[in-house]
């Protein structure tokens, strides 16, 4: 049986986490801007941690398991 985890929860956050997709976080006007397409080193940098730390907390603090077979 593999735990399949991992990879179906980082793909999940990778989609929803993107910036400029649903929301980026600081915007090139405002703090939070949503939905604008666009995307600088800054958000890339803070989205990837807050993808780093929700994805850690999801596979070791909650113990999320996907098994198959």
């Amino acid at each position: 049986m593999a735990d399949w985890a991992p990879v179906v929860v980082g793909f999940i956050l990778f989609i929803l986490l993107s910036p400029g997709l649903l929301f980026q976080l600081p915007g090139h006007g405002r703090t939070v801007e949503f939905a604008n397409f666009r995307t600088s080193g800054k958000s890339i940098v803070v989205h990837t941690l807050i993808f780093f730390v929700v994805l850690t907390i999801l596979l070791l603090a909650v113990r999320v398991h996907i098994y198959t077979g």
